[in-house]
């Protein structure tokens, strides 16, 4: 099932994937890459995305590449406890538009939440300083 048409193949992710954007890694393998969010709506924001699939979303994702995708979004969650510390952590995934989904490329957010610190929007902070979120990669790569 699809919400939204046929997989853009230039939509950000797939630059990203093909190395014609750049992006700050955290961690990456022949299948799966965690990036640092360059619009985070807390510190330590992170994107976990399918180097493989055509999926737009969860409804179209094969089992597969889901269970990939949960294990390194585990992954990433545990790692970002263990190096900043945070609260708590919020896990989410968008299908559709009016889900709240902006990049039809099927993605995991997971979010740090830190106590008495409100959850941005995203992008409203504006684009994070890049050098910071490599500080915070490195940081969160550590605990991989």
């Amino acid at each position: 099932m699809s919400l939204d048409g046929r997989y853009d193949a230039d939509n950000i992710f797939a630059k990203i994937i093909r190395g014609e954007i750049p992006c700050v890694k955290v961690f990456e393998d022949d299948q799966v890459l965690i990036f640092m969010d360059v619009f985070p709506q807390a510190r330590g924001h992170m994107l976990v995305i399918s180097k493989t699939s055509q999926a737009r979303n969860l409804l179209e994702a094969e089992a597969k590449t889901l269970g990939r995708l949960i294990g390194a979004t585990q992954k990433a969650a545990v790692a970002v406890v263990e190096a900043l510390k945070p609260d708590g952590v919020v896990v989410t995934q968008f299908n559709g538009a009016p889900a709240g989904q902006t990049i039809f490329h099927l993605h995991f957010h997971v979010i740090p939440r830190y106590e008495g610190a409100a959850l941005g929007r995203h992008g409203e902070g504006g684009m994070a300083d890049v050098e910071e979120l490599k500080a915070l990669a490195a940081k969160i790569s550590a605990a991989l």
